[in-house]
C-alpha cells in the first residue's frame, strides 16, 4: 500500500506543479489583466470537467462494476464479461464526451454569459472562441477517466495518474516558447492536444487488457447502471460548486480583498488535498478487492493511519508557510496579511476533509455511493446556514469556520452511518493531529522568522518532524485487521 500510494502522490503533485507553472506562466506572460481573465473563464467548464472527472468520480462508481465481472483471481486476465462491459463503456462514455463537447461548443454564447457576465464585447466574442476550441479536450478526459477503472483494479496506478501532467505540459511548453507571443487559439490548441493525450496514454494498457476496436458498441443498459452510481458522485461535485459560489457573494459583502484571500486560502489548501486523493484511489482499489466487510475495514483502519500521517504534516507545513508562499509567489495580492488566521481553519479541515474522502471510498468500495452523498449534502447545508451568521459575527475567518462546521457534520454521520463506531478507533488521530496542529498554530507560527526563505525551512522542519512524530504513533506500515 505504502509504495503504490507514494508513487501515484509522487505523479499526482507533478502533475499539480505543472499546473501551478501553467497559472504563473499565464500570468507572467499576459499579466493578471482583462486577457488572462477572459481566457480563464473560457477554461471554467472544460476545467471543472476535468476536475471532477480527476477527482475519481468514474473510478468510483466503475470499480465495483468491474469487480462484478472478475473472476476468482484478482491477478487473472480480465475474463470476458469485463471486457465486454469494457467495450460497451468506452463507446458510451466516447459518446458522452462528444456530446458533451458539442454542447460546449455550440453553446459557447450562453456558457460564456453565464459564467463572466461582465466581459466586455470584444472580450466575449474572443472568449466564445476559445470556448469552442477547448470544449474538444474532454473526449480524451472521459475515455481516460474509465480506462484508469481496469488498472486500478490490479493495483496499478502510477499510469493513470500520469494524466494531469500529460494535460498540462503543451500548455506549459507553449507558454515557456512562445511568451508574451503566445496566442488564445494557439493555447486552446495545446488544451485539445493534452486532452487528447489523456485517452492516448493508456490506449495500449486497454489493447493488453484485451480491448479492441470491435468491442466499441454502445450499450445503453450499462450506461444507465454506471449512472445510477455516478449522479451521487456527480450530485457531491454539484453541492461542492454551489458553496463555493454562496461563499463567493458572500465573501463580496466583506469589503476590498476578501474574494482574492479565499481563493488563494483554497488554491494552498487543494495542492495537498488534491494529492491526497491518489492515496484515496489506492485505498479504493484495495478495499474494492476485498469481498467481506471485514477485511474492508482492516484496510480502512491502516488508511486512516496512512492518510493521517500523510494530511496532517501536509497541514502543519501549509500553516507555517502561508506568508512566504504569499511574500514569493504572489507578491502583489491585497489583504494578505488576513490570510494566517484564516489558513488556520483551512488547515483542520484539510485534516478532517482527508478523513472524510476516505471513508466515501470505503463505502464507494461496496457500491454504495449514495450515502456519501447524503452525508455530503448534510454537510453542505450546515455549512450553508451557518456561513451568513459566521461571516457577519467573525468575517473572513467566520467563513471558514463555517468550512470546518460542514466537514465536521459531513465526517460525524459518514462514521456513525457507516457502522464504523467501535470498529475503527479515532482517538489516535484526534489526538495526534489535534496536538500538532495546536502546537503550530500557538507557538511555533507566532515566533517565525521575518525572512520568507527562513520561513519555508521552518515549515518544512516542521512537517517533516510531524511526519516522523505521526508514523511512530499511528505506524502505518504495519497492516491492521479487525
Amino acid at each position: 500500500m505504502l509504495g503504490a500510494a507514494g508513487l501515484l502522490a509522487l505523479v499526482t503533485l507533478t502533475g499539480l506543479a505543472a499546473g501551478l507553472a501553467r497559472e504563473w506562466l499565464l500570468v507572467a506572460n499576459w499579466g493578471a489583466g482583462a486577457r488572462a481573465d477572459a481566457f480563464l473563464i473560457a477554461a471554467f467548464l472544460p476545467e471543472a470537467i476535468r476536475t471532477v472527472l480527476g477527482g475519481g468520480v468514474i473510478s468510483s462508481a466503475g470499480l465495483a462494476l468491474w469487480q462484478a465481472h472478475r473472476g476468482k483471481d484478482d491477478e487473472a486476465p480480465p475474463t470476458d464479461l469485463q471486457r465486454q462491459w469494457l467495450g460497451r463503456m468506452s463507446a458510451s462514455l466516447g459518446l458522452v464526451g462528444l456530446g458533451l463537447a458539442l454542447l460546449l461548443s455550440l453553446g459557447a454564447p450562453l456558457w460564456v454569459w453565464l459564467v463572466g457576465p461582465g466581459l466586455s464585447s470584444a472580450q466575449r466574442d474572443t472568449t466564445e472562441g476559445v470556448l469552442r476550441l477547448l470544449a474538444w479536450s474532454v473526449p480524451g478526459m472521459w475515455l481516460h477517466a474509465l480506462w484508469s477503472v481496469p488498472l486500478q483494479a490490479r493495483g496499478r496506478f502510477v499510469l493513470a495518474g500520469l494524466g494531469s501532467l500529460l494535460y498540462n505540459l503543451p500548455p506549459v511548453a507553449y507558454m515557456a516558447w512562445a511568451r508574451q507571443e503566445a496566442t488564445e487559439p494557439g493555447l486552446a490548441w495545446c488544451f485539445v492536444a493534452g486532452g487528447a493525450a489523456m485517452g492516448l496514454l493508456l490506449w495500449p494498457s486497454m489493447r493488453r487488457q484485451g480491448l479492441a476496436w470491435a468491442d466499441w458498441r454502445p450499450h445503453a443498459a450499462s450506461l444507465r447502471e454506471l449512472g445510477v452510481r455516478l449522479a451521487p458522485l456527480l450530485g457531491s461535485a454539484g453541492v461542492g460548486q454551489g458553496l463555493m459560489l454562496l461563499e463567493r457573494i458572500v465573501a463580496s459583502y466583506l469589503g476590498d480583498g476578501v474574494v482574492t484571500v479565499l481563493n488563494l486560502a483554497r488554491k494552498l489548501v487543494n495542492l495537498p488535498l488534491l494529492a491526497l486523493m491518489a492515496v484515496n484511489q489506492v485505498l479504493l482499489g484495495l478495499m474494492s478487492r476485498r469481498a467481506e466487510g471485514a477485511e474492508r475495514v482492516g484496510v480502512l483502519r491502516q488508511g486512516m493511519a496512512l492518510v493521517s500521517t500523510v494530511s496532517c504534516p501536509a497541514a502543519v507545513g501549509l500553516l507555517l508557510s502561508t506568508q512566504a508562499l504569499v511574500a514569493l509567489l504572489f507578491p502583489r495580492v491585497d489583504g494578505a496579511h488576513v490570510l494566517g488566521p484564516v489558513l488556520a481553519w483551512y488547515a483542520v479541515s484539510l485534516v478532517v476533509a482527508s478523513w472524510n474522502l476516505l471513508l466515501g471510498r470505503y463505502n464507494h468500495a461496496a457500491g454504495n455511493t449514495r450515502l456519501p452523498f447524503e452525508c455530503e449534502l448534510a454537510g453542505g447545508l450546515a455549512q450553508a446556514l451557518s456561513l451568513p451568521l459566521l461571516a457577519w459575527a467573525f468575517g473572513v475567518q467566520g467563513m471558514a469556520a463555517a468550512l470546518l462546521l460542514g466537514i465536521l457534520v459531513n465526517g460525524g454521520l459518514l462514521w456513525w452511518r457507516s457502522g464504523l463506531w467501535g470498529c475503527v478507533p479515532l482517538w489516535p488521530h484526534l489526538l495526534g493531529s489535534g496536538a500538532l496542529l495546536a502546537l503550530s498554530g500557538l507557538w511555533l507560527a507566532p515566533s517565525l522568522p521575518a525572512l520568507p526563505l527562513w520561513q519555508l525551512l521552518w515549515a518544512t522542519g516542521a512537517g517533516v518532524l510531524s511526519l516522523l512524530l505521526l508514523s511512530i504513533w499511528l505506524k502505518p506500515w504495519k497492516a491492521m485487521t479487525t
